[in-house]
């Protein structure tokens, strides 16, 4: 009976280190595939210090996707504000996606004005090809009327493509109100590409303010990404994760 018990004691010292390995493990797993979007994520193995910053990062690159277009969109993840931008944006997007024939349009989201319009344009998709640019355009060959309803239409189009981040957006034919608009747009987009790492960041266009918020975004990604031993990690002399519980241990009394 002793014997059994010795080999029992035993096989659980050999197995209880694998255990806390395969934790260690599993927690760098889990946080890595909260850094990266991908793969299965458990709220509960994130540490305090990491719940916060990993929400903070869902949250705004959640926004970024729903915003662009690009990628799966939570909406649950959104506040009431952000939910209706979204909603406007997605709205714009697929009007101009259902008058230009450029994208998928979903007609069911159209109001009766924006469908009776594009009807129109379905009807006289031959001779609207000015008008969606699917062909050359002559505007010579056009009647007064014509060309006053193309060039009224190229006008909304070209708002519609700025107001959505399209890449042939011409700001200069907006009028200073609509490229107020779009500025504001734009700067949001820029800021969350920033604080994320995902899509194009301009720098130069952050407030000085958005400049710091963004320079500690990407410290506490980096510090997470180090924590999770991410290939991402770029490592610091120290990080503000450490330099908190450096903080902490030397407030603690000496015994």
């Amino acid at each position: 009976m002793k014997q059994v018990v010795l080999l029992f004691l035993l096989f659980g010292a050999l197995v209880c280190p694998s255990f806390a390995q395969s934790g260690d493990s599993d927690r760098a797993q889990n946080l890595r595939n909260r850094l990266q979007g991908f793969g299965p994520c458990a709220r509960s193995l994130l540490t305090s210090g990491q719940a916060k910053p990993i929400s903070g990062l869902q949250h705004d690159r959640d926004l970024s996707r729903c915003l662009t277009g690009y990628g799966e969109c939570d909406y649950s993840l959104l506040a009431p504000s952000e939910a209706k931008q979204v909603a406007d944006t997605a709205h714009q997007r697929n009007l101009l996606a259902c008058e230009t024939t450029l994208g998928l349009c979903d007609k069911s989201l159209l109001t009766p004005t924006e469908a009776q319009r594009v009807a129109k344009i379905d009807k006289e998709r031959n001779h609207l090809n000015y008008v969606t640019g699917a062909g050359p355009c002559d505007y010579s060959l056009l009647t007064p009327e014509e060309e006053s309803e193309v060039r009224a239409l190229d006008v909304e189009h070209n708002l519609l493509a700025c107001q959505t981040g399209e890449a042939f957006c011409n700001k200069s034919l907006l009028a200073p109100s609509e490229a107020e608009e779009v500025t504001g747009a734009e700067h949001l987009r820029n800021l969350l590409a920033c604080k994320t790492g995902e899509g194009y960041c301009d720098d130069s266009f952050l407030a000085p303010s958005e400049a710091k918020e963004v320079a500690e975004a990407k410290q506490e990604r980096n510090a997470l990404a180090c924590e999770a031993g991410d290939r991402s990690c770029v490592p610091s002399p120290i990080t503000p994760h450490q330099a908190e519980q450096a903080g902490a241990k030397s407030s603690t009394p000496v015994q």
